[in-house]
């Protein structure tokens, strides 16, 4: 009874939400019905209601047979599970803390979210069986009652009440690779419902294996023949992970979650690589490595949450995690008679811990306006460790050091600490039944100590606005404006030497102890139009980002001749990009279970570079992406298959350091399925990855000295691949 009460409570708290998010435009909107030879007067939509919160009953995907939340989701036009991460690269938007959102769709349960931070959204969806879904709502607007905001739509699995169930599902999988390697996998989940306790306990082994190959060749600066090498590299991994997730609804305003997640995720791995001297009459050089990874991942989550009889709330979030990898890296030149010389040892291990807690307290100030306020605390420990033995003629071979001589690397074994503390306050304001505006303000002060090697602390603060303005054109149209400061999560391992994973010639990578948080300012214009009779979906975004502090490799050079860059803050950086997404059922063609899915961006970035003191682009940042695909359900076999189709554009995808420069460039990647639902809604499903065995290449210049005495030395071009993965899955419930 008390679920029951509660769940026709929040129907009412989200009816009352004004949806205005996404940029999907206008135009877009007009061109595509044009082209579609659709009458703009039709263009309204039967499951998007006044408040334009889209609602799609169970019933809607009866048709399609599905089994799981995920066969759902997957069938919304305009929905995109995977799209969390926010446009990519160093100029992610996201910012950092447990109140920071996000982009792309982010996922309620029953109204609430998962009490963790390193959920995954579709792996989530999976684990709930279609039978338990009562209808799912992409809310599209902002307020108070929502626990996460910031995406560009808000979808809520709304599951039917059951006093007493349980479920117990399955997959097995087998993965076959070019290699005629095959590697098994499967999962298991035990869900349901006893009283006011919902509970899910899962159990995964996922396959990661990986072969890849690739090929390089070089010349020197006056063009001559340098090198050919050729290498194999393979990666022994399967992923194990425990989940769990439980709910209890101690009354009808008192409520809490319990998440707990443990991951096992150790690469060992092997490389042989043969290199031909073309210098010296093409002399052969063997070399092997072994590289035994080993990284374990927890974590805990909790949240309680209470609601007064004056209608406010509440809220405590509290979450520990922990990320232990490590690594031993020996490589041996294989002589001529099969003896072998141990030529380099690099043990390397990284633990990260962090602590979250998190409480606010919900109020209604007036009739259309409610306010949040409350506090977020944090602490992020990284312990790192590094050794690097070599063979030479000076100095004590060290059983520590792999036998080999003990390098001196600066800063590698240290302890870096954050505490963090913000107190915020968000306020909702609806305007009207059309319009609503978010407003929030957090102050950010954090504290970095780092200890070991060096000593020494460092203190910051940042003051943290937003706004966010949503209005609903028509309640297909929504228009959202989006004006933020974001300071830019930092990755702990930048503050130590490193392991260099990119470049043979290199060993390590040096630490930046002086590093400092990045923020920039994001300026978002966004529209969404779905059109009549659920034919779809198109959308637009236009965003530009002002960085500061910004973070890409500088100079920390100890000398002219020990030349060292490091990960660092080098200024101003400005990037611009524009979005164009549509997901349109091909009803025109008299083919409504046709879903044709498309995007395509255009992106422009500028920043000085340190080493040249000349504008260029950010690191590894591309110029725009293009993807289509398709997905069609025949619900008479119970069959569907789909294809994707991605591909960057070319050009300016560079990487700038103080001895080199790389480029990269490769080959669309695409990939199909095709799925059956077969007797007692078992499910087979064929998936093809990689499906045209594309390959990545990357051509770097290498300089004498620093690179801007433009003295080239070599210039390289490595490509690489690991072939198609062809994936078969059976998956059901008992």
């Amino acid at each position: 009874m008390n679920r029951s009460l509660q769940r026709a409570s929040q129907r009412r708290s989200y009816s009352m939400l004004r949806s205005n998010s996404h940029w999907s435009g206008l135009w877009p909107g007009m061109v595509l019905a044009l082209a579609l030879s659709l009458p703009v007067g039709l263009l309204a939509q039967d499951n998007v209601g006044n408040d334009s919160t889209v609602l799609y009953p169970a019933s809607y995907f009866t048709e399609f047979s599905p089994v799981t939340a995920l066969d759902m989701v997957n069938r919304i036009p305009g929905m995109d599970v995977s799209s969390n991460d926010g446009g990519g690269g160093n100029a992610s938007r996201g910012g950092r803390g447990l109140g920071s959102g996000g982009s792309g769709t982010l996922i309620l349960i029953d109204g609430k979210r998962t009490a963790g931070k390193n959920n995954n959204t579709a792996g989530q969806l999976d684990r709930i069986m279609a039978n338990q879904v009562e209808y799912i709502e992409l809310i599209r607007g902002t307020g108070g009652e929502l626990d996460v905001r910031g995406g560009t739509q808000i979808a809520n699995i709304v599951l039917y009440e059951q006093q007493s169930s349980s479920t117990i599902s399955y997959e097995v999988n087998a993965d076959y690779y070019h290699d005629s390697e095959y590697q098994p996998g499967g999962s298991l989940t035990y869900s349901g419902q006893s009283g006011e306790l919902d509970y899910l306990f899962s159990a995964s082994a996922e396959p990661r294996y990986d072969h890849q190959v690739a090929f390089e060749e070089s010349i020197l600066g006056d063009f001559n023949d340098n090198d050919l090498v050729n290498e194999d590299r393979i990666r022994e991994q399967t992923t194990y992970q425990f989940s769990t997730n439980l709910g209890y609804q101690f009354s009808l305003d008192t409520s809490a979650r319990f998440n707990a997640q443990f991951s096992e995720m150790d690469d060992p791995t092997s490389v042989t690589r043969q290199t031909i001297d073309l210098r010296n009459n093409n002399a052969l050089r063997l070399e092997r490595e072994t590289i035994p990874g080993e990284r374990t991942t927890w974590e805990i989550g909790t949240d309680f949450e209470h609601s007064f009889a004056n209608g406010s709330r509440f809220k405590f979030l509290a979450i520990a995690n922990e990320d232990d990898a490590s690594s031993i890296r020996e490589r041996y030149d294989v002589l001529s008679d099969g003896s072998e010389n141990k030529t380099l040892y690099l043990n390397s291990a990284n633990v990260i811990t962090e602590r979250i807690a998190r409480a606010s307290y919900t109020t209604d100030l007036m009739p259309g306006h409610d306010l949040e306020v409350g506090a977020e605390a944090a602490k992020t420990t990284l312990d790192a460790f590094l050794r690097l033995g070599l063979p030479s003629s000076t100095g004590a071979a060290s059983p520590d050091h792999g036998g080999l001589v003990a390098q001196d690397v600066n800063n590698a074994n240290t302890t870096v600490e954050e505490f963090r503390y913000e107190p915020f306050a968000i306020h909702n304001w609806q305007i009207n039944p059309r319009m609503s505006l978010e407003s929030s303000l957090v102050y950010e002060n954090s504290e970095i100590e780092q200890s070991g090697e060096f000593n020494q602390s460092r203190e910051f603060s940042f003051v943290k606005p937003k706004i966010d303005y949503r209005f609903n054109v028509t309640p297909q149209l929504q228009l959202r404006m989006l004006v933020e400061k974001n300071v830019r999560q930092i990755n702990f391992v930048d503050f130590v030497a490193v392991t260099d994973t990119t470049d043979e010639d290199s060993n390590t990578l040096a630490g930046n102890r002086n590093l400092r948080p990045d923020y920039f300012w994001n300026y978002n214009f966004l529209t969404e139009y779905r059109f009549a009779d659920d034919v779809g979906v198109v959308s637009a975004n236009l965003y530009k980002h002002r960085h500061y502090d910004f973070r890409q490799r500088i100079d920390v050079s100890t000398s002219s001749t020990e030349l060292a860059s490091a990960v660092g803050n080098i200024g101003k950086g400005d990037m611009l990009v524009l979005e164009l997404n549509s997901s349109i059922r091909m009803i025109p063609l008299n083919m409504p279970n046709l879903l044709v899915t498309s995007s395509v961006s255009v992106r422009e970035s500028e920043v000085r570079d340190p080493f040249q003191n000349i504008d260029r682009s950010f690191d590894n940042f591309d110029r725009g992406r293009f993807q289509i695909g398709f997905r069609h359900d025949i619900p008479s076999l119970r069959l569907n298959y789909g294809y994707n189709w991605n591909n960057r554009f070319e050009g300016d995808i560079m990487r700038y350091d103080i001895e080199d420069v790389e480029s990269f460039s490769g080959d669309p990647m695409a990939t199909a399925f095709v799925q059956w639902v077969g007797f007692e809604n078992t499910t087979f499903r064929f998936d093809v990855r990689n499906l045209t065995d594309g390959v990545q290449c990357r051509e770097r210049e290498r300089f004498v000295g620093h690179i801007r005495d433009g003295i080239l030395e070599e210039l390289e071009k490595r490509c690489w691949g690991s072939g198609r993965v062809l994936t078969f899955r059976m998956s059901g419930t008992f």
